[in-house]
């Protein structure tokens, strides 16, 4: 029997989104319990967050760090190791709601599984959508659970869709802050160093997203996710540089009217919409001073400077397969440029390769995604030792 309280599930409790999670969980007064708590290998923030929460069990991923947390923690719950650890606790019977911010590949299959057992997904993980968007949203549509997006684009356009008919939507115009290159010439690009690209003007996120940011492949990603998240069509969905970050993204209806959601940079206020869905909480978060903004500008995207945004948009017109492989040679080429492997105009070289090397399928199933995905990883690899 499940208690008053709802249970609450993180996959990735001591990244960026699932610290932050867990602030706003601290402000809900008791609304939810945790049920598991999962990290790679951070296990020294994981002793304070289940010292904090005491949680029904915690998943460490890492078998080496898994038996130092045993040998070392207070923790008296359930603690558990490996990827299908990571998946059983994902589908707990128990969880009312699973927050996935896993980074990157690792979050479709524990999200997938999530969604088979009707559990409602507040979703963070961006990958889960772009290489299985298709499974994902029929089995959600099957079992009944609830996909409620927690990037403040998506969250911005669910809010400006709330009383509104999905048929009058005209277009989605998610919006990019440009990150940290939108003003560099592109002639500079090719000396552009990890150090640099890691230093988003606005948002403070992981390693590989902010990477992600810089290239604009971010924000391609997010396009995918807008085709599956809410039934348009891709040319229905447009990007456009706003620097400011203020509004997260608009919509456009059939009679001209434009809808935004706007607000400060701060990822608590997706995160806290997403876990009271479709209510609203009072929070002491920082208010928007309009008049002390100022001015709110926008750009169109330069694809000559960010051609990842193109790609994305390519591998979806491909469909498929090829989202995946977009997502699994994005994944190596981020990694091998933060390893000082590959040049930052190197990334979006890589991605291409992979789009034009590897076989695309239509209608995959999910063992031919996870497949495709491993296939994508060592064909890269193997392009980047050769670069």
């Amino acid at each position: 029997m499940k208690q008053n309280k709802k249970i609450l599930t993180i996959l990735g409790s001591t990244g960026s989104i699932g610290k932050q999670t867990l602030d706003v969980v601290s402000s809900l007064n008791g609304m939810y319990e945790i049920g598991y708590l999962t990290v790679n290998k951070n296990i020294k923030e994981l002793e304070k967050q289940a010292e904090t929460f005491n949680p029904k069990g915690v998943v460490i991923k890492e078998e080496e760090y898994y038996r130092d947390f045993v040998k070392t923690t207070r923790f008296k719950g359930e603690i558990l190791c490996g990827e299908e650890a990571v998946i059983y606790a994902a589908a707990d019977e128990q969880n009312d709601i699973v927050v996935s911010s896993l980074v990157g590949f690792s979050g479709v299959l524990p999200t997938l599984k999530a969604i088979e057992k009707g559990i409602d997904v507040a979703l963070a993980n961006k990958e889960t959508l772009v290489a299985a968007g298709e499974i994902i949203t029929r089995e959600a549509e099957k079992s009944g659970s609830k996909i409620i997006a927690v990037d403040s684009e998506h969250s911005a356009v669910l809010q400006s869709l709330v009383g509104e008919d999905d048929k009058s939507i005209e277009k989605i115009i998610l919006t990019a802050s440009g990150g940290p290159f939108l003003n560099k010439n592109i002639d500079e690009f090719e000396g552009i160093t990890a150090r640099e690209a890691l230093r988003h003007p606005n948002w403070s996120m992981g390693n590989k997203i902010t990477i992600d940011s810089a290239t604009m492949m971010n924000k391609g990603f997010e396009v995918i996710e807008a085709y599956w998240l809410f039934g348009v069509e891709i040319n229905q969905i447009d990007v456009v540089i706003h620097p400011q970050s203020i509004i997260h993204s608009m919509v456009q209806f059939v009679d001209g009217s434009i809808k935004a959601q706007l607000g400060l940079p701060d990822m608590r206020i997706p995160i806290s919409y997403a876990l009271t869905y479709p209510n609203r909480l009072k929070y002491d978060f920082p208010r928007l001073d309009l008049a002390k903004i100022g001015s709110l500008t926008f750009l169109k995207p330069d694809v000559e400077k960010f051609p990842c945004l193109d790609l994305a948009y390519k591998a979806l017109e491909i469909g498929g397969t090829a989202p995946a492989v977009l997502n699994a040679a994005n994944e190596i080429a981020v990694e091998a440029f933060l390893n000082e492997k590959i040049k930052f105009t190197d990334i979006h070289k890589v991605i291409q390769f992979a789009l034009g090397k590897i076989e695309i399928k239509q209608n995959p199933s999910i063992e031919e995604i996870v497949s495709i995905d491993k296939l994508t990883r060592k064909l890269t690899s193997n392009f980047i030792t050769n670069l």
